[in-house]
């Protein structure tokens, strides 16, 4: 059964940063793409950013390019969304997704469209 569990959320001081996890099983990374989604108050869900199968960067959003990077660890079963200059416009409950792709190809999905999620961790960017 395919999981994933976000952790790491929680409030922040604008200019700070954050590093949110993604605890996953039931699938190999060679085989999905995974991304990070967001939804604040009152608006729709958005993509923030996915990583290919191949472990290729992609579908970034203009929101968070340049502050926003995706990781992930084989070994630990672990994705990463490192946030760094945060503003409250970022503030949002964050989710992982995962979806299947070929093997260790480059295509992303559109993160919204993905088949697999977590139930997202809140992050909260505040003075």
């Amino acid at each position: 059964q395919l999981q994933l569990v976000e952790s790491g959320g929680g409030l922040v001081q604008p200019g700070g940063s954050l590093r949110l996890s993604c605890v996953f099983s039931g699938f190999t990374l060679d085989r999905y793409a995974i991304g990070w989604s967001r939804q604040a108050p009152g608006k729709e869900r958005e993509g923030v950013l996915c990583m290919s199968s191949s472990g290729r960067t992609t579908n970034v959003a203009d929101s968070v390019k340049g502050r926003f990077t995706i990781s992930r660890d084989n070994a630990k079963n672990t994705i990463y969304l490192q946030m760094n200059s945060l503003k409250p416009e970022d503030t949002a409950v964050y989710y992982c997704a995962a979806h299947p792709t070929s093997f260790r190809g480059d295509y992303c999905p559109k993160i919204t469209n993905m088949n697999y999620w977590g139930k997202g961790t809140l992050v909260t960017v505040s003075s």
